[in-house]
């Protein structure tokens, strides 16, 4: 604090008082010119969330050997300025002078830093040039007293920055060849994983976007969402540790929409920041994005749009790629809204963002997104134990079979269904057509499934196979009151 007699006047270095401050009745002016400790500066200026012009530039280290000139400076623009009369002495207060740093550097490390090998006297040159004093030579080595004017500086690496600075980066020669050491480290489980899903989405056309995690508040406000506030952020657009991912990727849709890149397959790895009790929680997540066209039009095709089942279906598709096998994705009260879910672990979210939510980013298109829980995934593949099993000998056999369901019968329903039945030797089914007409009934549609039957022993009979079909059709029959279409 700075004081006078009997009370507080102000807060040194961050925040003036109103009592001492200028107003427009203000004749007479006291100045006084200080250097503040950047450390002490910075945790007032955090503790009392006072973040001020004078603060910011005392944390950073000002010239300490200036203040009697900044002062005079000043008085001697008031008096030009304002038409002041400079009516008193300067009285300079500083009983232990601060010592200048001294930095010792040496050639050889100048030049492996650098890479380029520098003669002495185009260092000694350069330093001197900047205000550095030379203060003793040696073989290899030089040290150098730093001026105050540069408080940043006080290894040799600063002083590397500072000779580079000057004489350029363009006169550093580039080396013909470049040693380097293969890495032997390892990565993790949650490093492979995150390198195993890029290469898969970026195979199937997906783009990386890197978004900042600090973001803008009233994105949440509205919406009634608990969110981390900034208490030192440097603009009023971000103030915000982000509580979710889907706010920042908007921002980026349509940054790409405005200007006519309107197809996007967009993937993030990042966190979201959740407020506790005390301090907040973060989570990992992988987003994906997918808006406008799936196919662009040419001679032999036409567009088609991005939809729901596409990602649905992408979703599904990574999962199984990361090793996952029970997946099911489950629709929740929220239209549009789907859980992602591994045997009953919830792992994720599926949805079509809503019209609301477009709106406010001035998107017109629809906009589809599935946010995994990176930390749950990892989790859940890390507890998997891989093992091989032979390429099966024996042929395969399909069968299709056509349904007549209730129209809000959905194909999970039917994944259900199989469930119950437990063919032994079912390997994989596939929905390949759905045709709906009031020809079939009031409310009814048809779905054709596809079924593939193996044995690892043996080829199947077609006895075999009509057994276990008509296992599956009574399960049809039993849990969903399905027809079959002849």
């Amino acid at each position: 604090m700075i004081c006078n007699a009997t009370e507080g006047m102000c807060i040194a270095g961050v925040f003036g008082g109103i009592a001492s401050g200028v107003s427009e009745t203000t004749t007479s002016i006291f100045l006084e010119s200080a250097c503040f400790h950047p450390t002490w500066i910075r945790k007032t200026s955090l503790r009392h969330d006072l973040r001020t012009d004078a603060a910011s530039r005392f944390e950073k280290g000002v010239d300490i050997s200036n203040t009697v000139n900044v002062l005079k400076r000043a008085a001697l623009l008031i008096k030009e300025v304002a038409g002041g009369e400079i009516c008193g002495d300067i009285i300079d207060i500083y009983p232990n002078p601060k010592p200048k740093a001294s930095v010792r550097i040496k050639y050889h490390y100048l030049k492996k830093l650098s890479g380029k090998n520098y003669h002495p006297d185009q260092v000694k040159k350069i330093l001197s040039a900047l205000g550095f004093e030379i203060v003793k030579e040696g073989l290899d080595e030089l040290w150098v007293d730093v001026p105050y004017s540069k408080p940043d500086i006080s290894i040799p690496a600063d002083l590397v920055e500072e000779i580079l600075r000057i004489d350029g980066l363009d006169s550093v020669e580039i080396p013909q060849s470049i040693t380097i050491s293969p890495a032997t480290e390892q990565l993790g489980i949650k490093e492979n994983l995150r390198e195993k899903i890029t290469a898969f989405l970026v195979g199937r056309g997906f783009s990386e976007i890197v978004t900042n995690s600090i973001t803008n508040s009233r994105y949440f406000e509205q919406d009634g969402i608990a969110f981390v506030k900034m208490l030192n952020n440097l603009s009023i657009e971000l103030d915000t540790l982000r509580p979710s991912m889907l706010e920042t990727g908007l921002e980026t849709i349509a940054y790409n929409i405005n200007r006519k890149n309107n197809s996007l397959h967009l993937f993030e790895f990042g966190k979201t920041y959740h407020p506790q009790a005390s301090g907040y929680r973060e989570e990992e997540h992988c987003t994906l994005y997918m808006t406008g066209k799936k196919t662009e039009p040419g001679w032999r095709t036409k567009s088609v749009d991005n939809d729901f089942f596409d990602l649905k279906g992408l979703t599904i598709a990574v999962l199984k790629w990361c090793g996952l096998n029970d997946i099911s994705i489950q629709q929740t009260e929220q239209i549009g809204y789907f859980t992602v879910k591994t045997g009953k672990q919830n792992i994720g979210f599926l949805q079509e963002v809503s019209a609301q939510k477009l709106f406010a980013f001035d998107i017109k298109q629809p906009v589809y997104q599935l946010d995994i829980n990176f930390n749950t995934l990892v989790k859940i593949v890390e507890a998997i134990r891989v093992t091989y099993k032979e390429v099966n000998k024996f042929p395969e056999v399909t069968r299709d079979l056509a349904l007549v369901v209730d129209r809000a019968i959905t194909y999970q329903q039917l994944e259900k269904a199989v469930q119950q039945s437990k063919p032994a030797k079912l390997q994989s089914m596939r929905l390949f057509d759905v045709f709906e007409s009031d020809k079939l009934g009031t409310n009814k549609k048809s779905m054709a499934v596809s079924f593939t039957f193996a044995d690892d022993t043996k080829t199947l009979t077609d006895k075999e196979i009509d057994s276990m079909m008509q296992r599956l059709i009574g399960g049809f029959e039993k849990e969903i009151q399905a027809e079959i279409r002849k």
